[in-house]
Protein backbone atom coordinates (compact mmCIF):
# COMPACT_ATOMS: atom_id res chain seq x y z
CA UNK A 1 0.00 0.00 0.00
CA UNK A 2 1.15 3.27 -0.81
CA UNK A 3 1.24 6.02 2.30
CA UNK A 4 3.86 8.48 0.44
CA UNK A 5 3.85 9.87 -2.76
CA UNK A 6 6.34 12.63 -3.82
CA UNK A 7 5.28 14.56 -7.00
CA UNK A 8 5.65 17.72 -8.88
CA UNK A 9 2.54 19.93 -10.58
CA UNK A 10 1.85 22.53 -13.29
CA UNK A 11 -1.24 24.73 -12.09
CA UNK A 12 -2.86 26.88 -14.57
CA UNK A 13 -6.28 28.61 -14.57
CA UNK A 14 -7.70 26.74 -17.53
CA UNK A 15 -8.16 23.46 -19.00
CA UNK A 16 -6.98 24.58 -22.44
CA UNK A 17 -3.73 25.80 -21.21
CA UNK A 18 -3.48 22.11 -18.94
CA UNK A 19 -4.12 20.46 -22.37
CA UNK A 20 -1.21 22.51 -24.41
CA UNK A 21 1.44 22.05 -21.31
CA UNK A 22 0.57 18.42 -21.61
CA UNK A 23 1.32 18.18 -25.14
CA UNK A 24 4.50 20.11 -24.61
CA UNK A 25 5.58 17.14 -22.44
CA UNK A 26 4.20 14.50 -24.43
CA UNK A 27 6.18 15.75 -27.20
CA UNK A 28 9.46 16.05 -25.12
CA UNK A 29 10.00 19.02 -23.53
CA UNK A 30 11.01 18.85 -19.73
CA UNK A 31 8.88 19.05 -16.84
CA UNK A 32 10.27 21.31 -14.74
CA UNK A 33 10.97 24.52 -17.35
CA UNK A 34 7.48 24.24 -18.11
CA UNK A 35 6.68 24.53 -14.66
CA UNK A 36 8.97 27.34 -14.07
CA UNK A 37 7.74 29.32 -16.65
CA UNK A 38 3.62 28.58 -16.49
CA UNK A 39 2.57 27.30 -13.54
CA UNK A 40 0.99 29.79 -11.11
CA UNK A 41 2.12 27.97 -7.92
CA UNK A 42 4.84 29.22 -6.24
CA UNK A 43 6.52 25.98 -6.17
CA UNK A 44 6.36 26.50 -9.99
CA UNK A 45 9.47 28.39 -8.89
CA UNK A 46 11.25 25.03 -7.90
CA UNK A 47 9.89 23.10 -11.14
CA UNK A 48 6.98 22.33 -9.60
CA UNK A 49 8.29 19.79 -6.81
CA UNK A 50 5.68 19.52 -3.92
CA UNK A 51 7.75 16.85 -1.66
CA UNK A 52 6.53 14.19 -0.26
CA UNK A 53 3.06 14.27 1.04
CA UNK A 54 0.25 11.46 2.49
CA UNK A 55 -3.23 10.61 2.55
CA UNK A 56 -5.67 13.87 3.27
CA UNK A 57 -2.68 16.44 2.82
CA UNK A 58 -3.94 17.61 -0.49
CA UNK A 59 -7.27 18.34 -1.80
CA UNK A 60 -9.21 15.23 -2.89
CA UNK A 61 -9.04 15.92 -7.00
CA UNK A 62 -5.34 16.20 -6.78
CA UNK A 63 -4.27 13.07 -4.16
CA UNK A 64 -6.41 10.73 -5.98
CA UNK A 65 -4.78 11.76 -9.10
CA UNK A 66 -1.32 11.55 -7.39
CA UNK A 67 -2.06 8.35 -5.22
CA UNK A 68 -3.36 6.62 -8.83
CA UNK A 69 -0.67 7.79 -10.90
CA UNK A 70 2.10 5.77 -12.32
CA UNK A 71 5.67 6.26 -10.79
CA UNK A 72 7.30 8.36 -13.71
CA UNK A 73 4.31 9.61 -15.25
CA UNK A 74 2.16 12.39 -15.67
CA UNK A 75 -1.44 12.65 -14.85
CA UNK A 76 -4.00 15.11 -15.92
CA UNK A 77 -4.92 18.10 -16.41
CA UNK A 78 -6.92 17.18 -12.85
CA UNK A 79 -9.51 19.99 -11.91
CA UNK A 80 -9.31 21.20 -8.34
CA UNK A 81 -11.02 24.41 -6.60
CA UNK A 82 -7.04 26.45 -7.18
CA UNK A 83 -7.20 25.75 -11.05
CA UNK A 84 -5.79 22.32 -13.42
CA UNK A 85 -3.24 20.78 -12.69
CA UNK A 86 -0.47 18.50 -14.36
CA UNK A 87 0.53 16.00 -11.82
CA UNK A 88 4.55 14.05 -12.17
CA UNK A 89 4.88 11.54 -10.23
CA UNK A 90 8.17 11.37 -9.20
CA UNK A 91 7.96 8.24 -6.29
CA UNK A 92 6.40 6.53 -4.28
CA UNK A 93 6.37 4.21 -0.70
Amino acid sequence: MVNKVHAAHILVKTENEAKELMNKVKGGENFSELAKKHSECPSGKSGGDLGWFGKNMMVREFEVAAFEGVKGQVVGPVKTQFGWHLIRVLDKN
